[in-house]
């Protein structure tokens, strides 16, 4: 194990790391409201709006994220359209991430007990005063717990990234094995940064899970 070749390298997983945290912060951002519309527009059962939705879900959660990236960065390119690597990132995980949420959402919508809309509407309350005053609030208690699973999973999806040539963590060390042969040393950073971000986020996720159901919400 060459110490110093770690040591040397350390700045370029560091710039790599902010790049795969930032472009996922967005992403997840992103998906979070991508899939709260969706669901709300499935809960209530709006008219085509629930159909175009479903079959968003379907499409997503069923092709691969590197296949909407290589669509969008090689494919696209041939009627005309060209994005950028950072943008073909974001639609990317958005457009797989807002399925996933849309699910976790709708999960809690469901689990929304009928008596506490029924309960709602007996006092007068308009449909936009009771989704945002009973129904989310028991529908984002109980979602927590798959969402914070899905922020986790979205972050590691992002080391397809490298595949529309951004420099994020996979990349880099996919670079270093190719130049200097220290497939052992690229791979331990890689590991390491990894970790670094996704285990205070897992523990984060794990205490608030917690507070929610000490609470006594989603029950």
């Amino acid at each position: 194990m060459d110490v110093n070749f770690i040591v040397q390298h350390i700045p370029q997983y560091v710039d790599a790391a902010f790049l795969t945290l930032r472009l996922a912060t967005i992403g997840i951002f992103l998906s979070l409201l991508l899939g709260l519309f969706c669901s709300l527009l499935i809960y209530f059962k709006i008219p085509v709006g629930r159909q175009i939705c479903s079959l968003y879900i379907e499409l997503s959660r069923n092709t691969p994220l590197l296949v909407q990236l290589f669509f969008l960065y090689f494919g696209l390119p041939k009627i005309g359209v060209f994005i950028s690597s950072e943008a073909c990132a974001i639609i990317g995980l958005t457009f797989l991430g807002g399925s996933y949420m849309a699910e976790a959402f709708r999960s809690g919508l469901n689990a929304v007990e009928t008596s506490q809309i029924e309960s709602g509407l007996s006092i007068g309350l308009t449909r936009l005063q009771l989704i945002r005053y009973v129904i989310l609030p028991q529908a984002l208690a109980t979602s927590i717990p798959p969402l914070c699973a899905n922020f986790i999973f979205l972050i590691k999806e992002t080391s397809v990234f490298s595949a529309v040539a951004l420099a994020d963590l996979m990349y880099v060390a996919k670079d270093l094995i190719g130049l200097y042969y220290k497939t052992d040393e690229a791979l331990l950073m890689l590991v390491i940064a990894y970790l670094i971000i996704l285990l205070p986020i897992s523990l984060l996720a794990s205490f608030v899970e917690r507070q929610v159901r000490y609470a006594g919400f989603g029950n």
